[in-house]
């Protein structure tokens, strides 16, 4: 649905050249929720302009449902914008205007009848759960009710993707389960293609199908939820299922293995397979289990005894579907979020 390809976009400010994307490839397929994560000043905001042509790359190409956008101009690029949707950090709401009149808006830009406009926004204003709150302005809302009739307002011509920018980080935690849940369950209702952008990797757990993660204008690692986490060297895997960045203090001799499972597998005793099946202590030092993408993930860490043969132990767990490697202190949320 989505696909960049070598894209660039360079800023000039007073006599230095400023690389805020620099060679970004990205595919984000038919029916995803790909999130978009990195720190502040990574490039996010940047690419969501690229991505709507807002901003011109300075190379490279966007092609949204098989159509380059960056070869587009005119009438066919205003044409193409308005089957994406954009979804603002904080709602960006016309304050003098209802919920009903805000949903509106992208409507009357184009045109349509009245009673079209009228039909639509009670469509839309049901679809997010605000339809008592047609006649309310802005300042009469709470948040996350001013957030769904952004939503609303980003649907009323129809998209085919929905970019969110940030869309959550002015809400509170329950407030921001809430909004998700409706960007899930509009995309399964009307087959959306969403992008979120974000730097808060609560969000990607919950939401996204996929991910990617832009570092200084570069996309560094992507793939979906579940590949991603399995390569467990890198840091959205280690974000995604975070260990504590420090062994416990007077740990005694042994080694330390760092395990990674999935699915059925999430839930089976795997340590106590292993101490029956070689007889031994195992000390777990840590843990989380989360699920990613409908499917649940444990990651343990844990200590063996010093005479452990490791190599044969990581034999029989892999055996057992179970990654095992050399513990890796890694502390990812610095890296991250900001």
């Amino acid at each position: 649905m989505i696909e960049i390809r070598s894209l660039r976009k360079t800023y000039r400010q007073k006599k230095r050249q400023v690389q805020a994307l620099d060679n970004v490839d990205l595919r984000v397929g038919p029916g995803q929720i790909h999130g978009i994560i990195g720190r502040s000043g990574a490039g996010k905001s940047t690419l969501v302009r690229c991505l709507t042509l807002l901003d011109r790359p300075t190379s490279g190409t966007v092609s949204i449902a098989g159509k380059d956008m960056s070869s587009l101009s005119g009438k066919e690029l205003l044409q193409a914008r308005r089957k994406i949707g954009m979804v603002f950090q904080h709602a960006n709401l016309f304050d003098s205007r209802t919920a009903a009149a805000n949903v509106a808006y992208p409507l009357e830009l184009v045109k349509t009848s009245r009673a079209q406009i009228n039909a639509k926004v009670q469509e839309l204003l049901d679809l997010v759960g605000l339809a008592e709150y047609a006649d309310a302005y802005p300042a009469q809302l709470s948040g996350g009710q001013r957030q769904r009739v952004g939503i609303a307002r980003a649907l009323a011509t129809d998209p085919d993707v929905l970019l969110c920018d940030e869309p959550t980080s002015a809400l509170d935690p329950q407030t921001t389960y809430d909004v998700l849940d409706l960007i899930k369950s509009l995309r399964n209702r009307l087959r959306l293609t969403v992008v979120i952008i974000t730097h808060e990797m609560h969000v990607v757990k919950y939401a996204c199908d996929a991910v990617s993660l832009l570092r200084d204008g570069r996309i560094e690692e992507s793939g979906s939820i579940h590949d991603v986490v399995r390569h467990t060297g890198s840091d959205l895997s280690h974000a995604l299922l975070p260990l504590p960045a420090t062994l416990p203090e007077n740990l005694g001799p042994g080694p330390v293995l760092d395990l990674l499972y999935a699915g059925t597998h999430a839930t089976e005793p795997v340590i106590s397979g292993l101490t029956k099946r070689f007889g031994i202590d195992v000390n777990v030092l840590a843990g989380t289990v989360e699920e990613l993408a409908g499917q649940q993930f444990a990651h343990l860490r844990i200590q063996l005894p010093p005479e452990s043969d490791v190599s044969v132990i990581q034999n029989f767990l892999a055996a057992q579907q179970v990654t095992a490697q050399p513990a890796e202190l890694v502390d990812p949320t610095e890296e991250l979020e900001s």
